[in-house]
């Protein structure tokens, strides 16, 4: 890391998931404190936003329908940079976590120490939080794999049926385009086919979407994983999978831990 030298810098924070609920003290003191504030979040919450500074501009309007997506985070590293070399305290303030589900947070603040900036990121409130809040999970009683729908789609990966599967952005599950806001139930349905390979079919599973209000419940929709392709679903649907099967005991490390616990009692 070089050393840093230049007078601008940049702090990424979270404002969390639930209008004025979530945000945490510093990270709120960041955007009051802030020469200039860019925001990605929920158009009330932005609104929101600019009540706690004079100078502060969406990131939104960067995104269109059929513009491929990482031509728009690499535009929001650039405005953001832009005001850290003209000398000015930058804070990004993103929806819920910066860092999760989010390529211009980490690229930006890569850039700026790159290049000699103050950089930095504050935790926020995430979508995941929520959902072990409003489902009442406990990630360590059973385990949990978090994956991108779409990722999961692409790579060969490993899922253990004895812990919860969480799967995010299943709206575009398999668009390989980075240009689309959804792709469809012929997509969504070839999901369903490749998680039969650890599900039954009538397997239940939720449908979580974490309320941008307070006042708002959460959407916790319970269907069978068959139903899948027909479910009404949005950009933020989350898909959360219960354990299929029970966990199984590795007897022979726990027999090695045995004879540990007997040799230095």
């Amino acid at each position: 890391m070089k050393e840093v030298e230049k007078v601008g810098s940049i702090v990424i924070v979270g404002t969390g998931m639930t209008l004025g609920a979530h945000i945490t003290p510093i990270c709120r003191s960041h955007i009051e404190q802030a020469d200039v504030v860019f925001t990605s979040a929920h158009p009330m919450m932005e609104k929101w936003i600019q009540t706690m500074n004079s100078d502060v501009r969406t990131l939104q309007k960067l995104y269109a329908e059929g513009k491929d997506r990482r031509i728009t985070y690499r535009e929001m590293v650039d405005v953001m940079m832009a005001e850290v070399r003209a000398g000015k305290k930058v804070v990004g303030a993103f929806y819920g976590h910066p860092g999760v589900f989010a390529w211009s947070p980490h690229k930006v603040i890569e850039q700026a120490r790159e290049e000699g900036y103050a950089a930095h990121m504050e935790a926020g409130v995430s979508a995941e939080d929520c959902l072990y809040a409003d489902l009442g999970i406990d990630p360590g009683k059973v385990g949990s794999q978090n994956f991108e729908a779409s990722q999961f789609m692409f790579y060969q990966r490993n899922i253990d049926p004895s812990a919860y599967l969480i799967l995010w952005q299943v709206a575009i599950a398999g668009d390989k385009s980075i240009k689309r806001f959804s792709t469809g139930k012929a997509y969504r349905q070839l999901l369903v086919e490749m998680l039969n390979e650890y599900y039954p079919l009538e397997h239940k599973v939720a449908l979580y979407e974490c309320p941008t209000l307070a006042l708002e419940p959460p959407r916790i929709d319970w269907i069978a994983l068959k139903d899948f392709a027909e479910a009404d679903i949005s950009l933020i649907t989350t898909m959360v999978l219960p354990p299929s099967k029970k966990m199984l005991k590795n007897q022979q490390i726990l027999d090695r831990l045995s004879a540990l616990d007997k040799k230095f009692q």
